[in-house]
């Protein structure tokens, strides 16, 4: 499928395909979504302690770049595992002007050391913060009790209804330890019953710019 690098709403970019009309993050704004849905309402209710997360749908990175530098701030220790099948291209990252915009501390080096990292592995990329990234489909998933957050940024339903089933979220349910977190942009109400219908607790919460609402799932 085509893809082509456009500018989300707040000036950083995401990638489209362009024979769904699809996008990689929000475009209203991909670092302001990504902040508000995985960072504001699931990385920021841990602190001081080791988080193991999953992210479903590794995509550009950005995610787990913004993890990594906020982890520092909340003192956490992260195992950060992010399964992807389609890994995005070197040239596609080379495009992408996320740490540009954020500034952070050796932003560039680092977003490169994590797209390099070699998949299937393993990889310690700070004292505090390794990487595992994972080429497979998300239905081939088969931890148990491993996670105490997921960031669930599959494509949305409209392209991907597969990927929003309670088939998918009894994987996401299973992989979480008891109170572990799930948090998406969905706000979609089959969505929310299909979280409800494995065992989760599911809320509503306010959603990033552009999006009323968004979810937040816990597993009991």
């Amino acid at each position: 499928m085509k893809r082509r690098i456009i500018t989300t709403g707040d000036g950083s970019k995401t990638i489209q395909i362009e024979d769904w009309d699809e996008h990689y993050h929000s475009k209203h704004g991909a670092i302001q979504e990504a902040y508000h849905v995985f960072i504001e309402n699931g990385l920021r209710l841990f602190k001081n302690t080791e988080v193991k997360l999953l992210e479903i749908g590794f995509g550009t990175g950005l995610n787990a770049l913004i993890t990594y530098y906020e982890a520092v701030e909340l003192g956490l220790k992260t195992h950060y595992t992010a399964v992807e099948a389609y890994p995005i291209s070197q040239v596609e990252v080379d495009a992408l002007n996320f740490c540009e915009q954020l500034q952070f501390l050796d932003c560039a080096a680092f977003f490169q050391k994590m797209h390099s990292a070699s998949w299937e592995a393993t990889v310690k990329l700070s004292e505090d913060f390794t990487l595992c990234k994972q080429k497979k489909d998300f239905r081939e998933i088969e931890g148990r009790n491993l996670f105490n957050l997921i960031y669930y940024d599959a494509f949305g339903a409209r392209v991907q209804p597969e990927l929003w089933t309670e088939e998918i979220f009894r994987i996401m349910h299973l992989s979480l330890q008891e109170k572990g977190v799930l948090v998406t942009y969905a706000a979609k109400g089959s969505v929310r019953r299909a979280l409800q219908a494995v065992g989760f607790t599911v809320e509503r919460l306010p959603g990033p710019p552009g999006k009323r609402e968004m979810l937040r799932a816990i597993k009991d």
